[in-house]
């Protein structure tokens, strides 16, 4: 089997079209780490761009500095993807910076990368690439181009689908993946994980949308159809009553409402789905119940208290994950919008449960507060949800 080394300097070539290090262990540290080609007065350097909390950082660097800076970074990574004309590879790091390489080469040539050294961010879905979903949901025309008054939207897809490549190394592509996005709404998310999985990744996947509402559904359906995605459904019903699998790989809730989310996690957790991705929304259960005397002045601003007891409701939510056994996150999303709820939970099932029961009492205790998750949990123990 080739080296790692051998790799990065067969794949840093005029054939290189990108690659993606990600999976920080350290959350004080470099984030993510996006290379690709650029050309400079006729010299072809890589652009490595590092993301520190909401700042990005560039460095271009020769083919053999790149190989080194790469070999350098990775032990602080768990994954890295590279793609090129001819070769993807998946480079998988333990924690003691053993490296595992899988490569799939293409059955044709990939379209070569665009090297010019000034444009605009690069992302996941690209413009002028036309994309019917996003033509038909009017994000984008019929040539390519971003509708001014969608781009935030497009932003809004484009930053999803980068939480959802981070997470790649964890959705197996032996099988059949199976998806639930509950509350999935329009479905403009939904109908982007199905083309970027399936089609971009050529993952076998399976996706299932869940919504209220009848009129969503019978319009989502429709589309599905239209683009031939046959392994992508929706259908009518409630987060709480669902009961329609028994192994899910990945869960999905956007904006679900108040204690639908709870309802979800708990499903997610029931099912030791690998991974989960869910943006809160209407955080109303805790407001009601949140007392303290030393904090009773700043709860008395209604405000104040609303949005603490937002905030408290998502912490809580990531407590109670750690303690289930899931590797969890909350990170920042863009949202439509422009709205406060822009926080994503993002969890990894690891099997290693946190040692936090003493502390998540402390804070129920604290602050006299019942979350809907913690009882749905204490409820369903050693049952599927």
């Amino acid at each position: 089997m080739d080296s790692l080394q051998d790799i990065l300097k067969d794949s840093f070539s005029i054939d290189f079209i990108s690659a993606v290090i990600s999976g920080a262990r350290r959350e004080d540290g470099i984030k993510k780490i996006r290379i690709r080609p650029v050309e400079k007065k006729g010299r072809l350097l890589f652009q490595c761009e590092e993301f520190h909390n909401n700042q990005a950082f560039h460095r271009n660097l020769e083919k053999e500095d790149a190989v080194i800076y790469v070999q350098k970074a990775l032990p602080a990574f768990r994954q890295m993807q590279i793609e090129t004309r001819g070769m993807q590879y998946q480079v998988l790091v333990s924690k003691k910076g053993k490296t595992t390489v899988q490569k799939k080469k293409r059955s044709a040539p990939a379209k070569e990368a665009d090297r010019s050294h000034d444009r605009n961010k690069q992302y996941i879905l690209k413009e002028g690439t036309q994309i019917p979903f996003l033509q038909d949901l009017g994000v984008m025309t019929q040539d390519g181009r971003i509708v001014k008054s969608r781009y935030d939207k497009f932003r809004q897809i484009n930053r999803f689908l980068e939480f959802i490549e981070d997470i790649l190394p964890r959705l197996p592509k032996d099988r059949e993946v199976t998806i639930l996005d509950f509350g999935c709404g329009k479905s403009y998310l939904t109908f982007a994980m199905y083309y970027y999985l399936h089609e971009q990744k050529e993952y076998d996947i399976r996706i299932v949308g869940l919504d209220l509402k009848r009129e969503v559904i019978a319009n989502c359906s429709a589309l599905a159809r239209k683009y031939g995605y046959a392994k992508l459904t929706f259908l009518q019903g409630d987060i709480a009553d669902y009961e329609g699998a028994r192994k899910v790989d990945m869960v999905v809730t956007l904006h679900a409402c108040d204690t639908a989310t709870d309802y979800a996690l708990a499903k997610a957790i029931g099912w030791q789905a690998k991974v989960i991705l869910s943006v809160p929304c209407c955080q109303h259960e805790l407001n009601a119940q949140m007392e303290n005397e030393a904090l009773s002045p700043l709860f008395s601003y209604g405000l104040i208290k609303e949005r603490v007891a937002a905030l408290v409701t998502d912490a809580m939510r990531a407590e109670y994950l750690r303690r289930e056994g899931y590797d969890t996150q909350i990170l920042e999303f863009i949202d439509m919008e422009h709205t406060p709820k822009n926080i994503l939970i993002r969890a990894v099932y690891t099997g290693k449960q946190a040692e936090n029961e003493a502390a998540i009492q402390t804070c129920e205790e604290t602050l006299h507060i019942r979350p809907m998750l913690g009882r749905l949990l204490k409820n369903c123990k050693g049952e599927k949800l």
